[in-house]
Parts: C-alpha cells; structure tokens; sequence
C-alpha cells in the first residue's frame, strides 16, 4: 500500500491484535514482536514519513545479528500473519516470503503407543507410589490425556472449573495462544466422577477443600507439569518402553498422539469404565 507511514503501519497492528483476539489468542508474543517493527519503522523513517513495508522488514530481520533461527521463524510468522491481514483489504500488499528466515526442521518422529502399552501404562499408574503422585490422580491424569489428545502441561493446567460434566467438555484456557473446548465420551466421564470423589476425601483430609486445580497431588496441592512430565518418564523406563538414560524413546507429549475420543481401554475382566470399591490409597502413596 502506498504511502504507509509508522503511524498508519501502527493503527494497522492495532487493528489486528483487535482481530486475533476476538478469535480467542492472547497474542502476547506476537504483539511485541510487531510493536519491535513498528517502533523500527519510526526510528528509520519518522512516524509521518512514507516507509518501504517490504525494505524495513527485511533491515528489521537483520537488525539484530546473532539471533536464533527458531527466533526469527518466529518473529517472521507474526509477521507474516499481520501482512497477510493486510492483504484482506489491499490485494497488493507485501507478503514476506517463509525463505526470508533461515529454516527450522524438527527430525523426531512421534511415538504412537499401542493398545497394550496404554493398558500397561494405566495398570503401573494404578500401582504407583511417590511422594506426591498417588494412583487415582496418576491414573486419572494418563487417561484424561490419551482420550482426550491434551498436551500434558494442558491437562495439568485444568481448573476444577474447567470440567464441566453437565456437557462433557473440558475448557482449555489459552493454550498455545488461544482458548477452546474439548469433549470427551461417556467412559471418561463416569472415571472423573469417580476421581472427583477421590479427590474430595483427599482434600478433606489435607483440610484443602478451596484447592482450584483438577489434579491435585498427597500434599492437597496443585501438581506442576515438571513433576508430571517426570513421573510419567520414571514410569516409561520402568516398563521398558523407554532408555534409562538419555532422550530417547516415547516422550510424556506422546500420549496425546494416541488420541481421537477414545473409549478406555479395559485392563482386566471389569475394565476401566468400573473402578469399582477401590481404596484410594492416600495414605501408602505417601514415602
């Protein structure tokens, strides 16, 4: 567009963080990398003075040298996003091209457990003894993330409020950038009902009953997906399905590659979907 200045270039910023949150992101990241360019765009040119889009992008992704390339695939995407809202009303305007950052590759390939190793999983979670995990939140916490396909820290994040179990939907809140909602079927709903349960006589005997988050741990508290994450790899490589040491092998995140609303696998004659009289088993989780 011809004759966009540093001033008409911030209007314009303004104008699509209106955009992308009305749709839900909170766009933190990315506004702060537009509000760089567009305070690059003034020290270059002056607010009032007709500016280059396509040359001040260009000196403004070489500003700063050093920069990681997974940074400037980064800085570039926002970008790009904000050129192509332009583009909406203005058919000509510039569009940076991807080659204008250097190219980043991930060269991991995701695990996909099988049936049997959700079932083995499941089964170890119901046998877990840690300081903090105890089998019915461990338990609950694997299988909410394989029917589900939550990222790990998402599950972990949950608010008691987020479960709403009128609709059978889990609210995730701002997760990579924006809010959505996520159903799952009748078997996962009759294992939070029972969790829950376990999770208020724990919280009553910890004397923690305001706790806000879903999954909580032995000491009436909130777990952290730190904590999660390592659990969850402690009990990978106890099975065997992962290395005792290094990175290789099935990741926590893997779990969720497994999903697609799946019903629950059973792990013995009654199945999962019937936990039965259970002891939860607060007190001989604790070491």
């Amino acid at each position: 567009m011809s004759g966009l200045t540093p001033a008409q270039l911030g209007k314009e910023i303004t104008a699509f963080l209106v955009f992308k949150r009305a749709l839900g992101y909170r766009y933190r990241r990315g506004e702060f990398t537009l509000r760089s360019l567009e305070r690059f765009a003034a020290r270059s040119r002056g607010a009032r003075s007709p500016i280059d889009l396509e040359g001040v992008i260009r000196a403004w992704l070489l500003c700063t040298p050093g920069r990681k390339p997974v940074t400037l695939a980064d800085d570039l995407g926002a970008v790009r996003q904000f050129c192509l809202y332009r583009r909406r009303s203005d058919p000509t305007a510039f569009v940076p091209p991807v080659s204008l950052a250097p190219q980043t590759e991930s060269h991991y390939i995701p695990y996909v457990f099988s049936l049997e190793e959700i079932r083995r999983l499941i089964m170890a979670a119901e046998h877990h003894h840690g300081r903090n995990f105890w089998p019915g939140m461990f338990r609950m916490l694997l299988i909410a993330t394989y029917c589900t396909g939550l990222r790990l820290g998402e599950a972990v994040r949950l608010r008691l409020i987020d479960l709403d179990q009128e609709r059978d939907v889990l609210h995730i809140r701002e997760s990579k950038g924006r809010s959505r909602e996520v159903p799952f079927q009748a078997d996962l709903a009759q294992q939070f009902a029972h969790y829950l349960h376990e999770r208020a006589q724990l919280l009553r005997s910890r004397g923690g009953e305001a706790e806000t988050a879903l999954f909580v741990g032995l000491y009436g508290r909130g777990i952290t997906v730190g904590a999660a994450s390592s659990a969850i790899c402690r009990l990978l490589r106890q099975l065997g399905m992962k290395s005792q040491t290094g990175r290789c092998g099935p990741r926590p995140y893997d779990l969720r590659h497994c999903s697609g609303s799946r019903i629950i696998p059973a792990t013995d004659t009654r199945g999962l979907c019937s936990p039965g009289d259970r002891a939860s088993g607060y007190a001989s989780a604790a070491e």
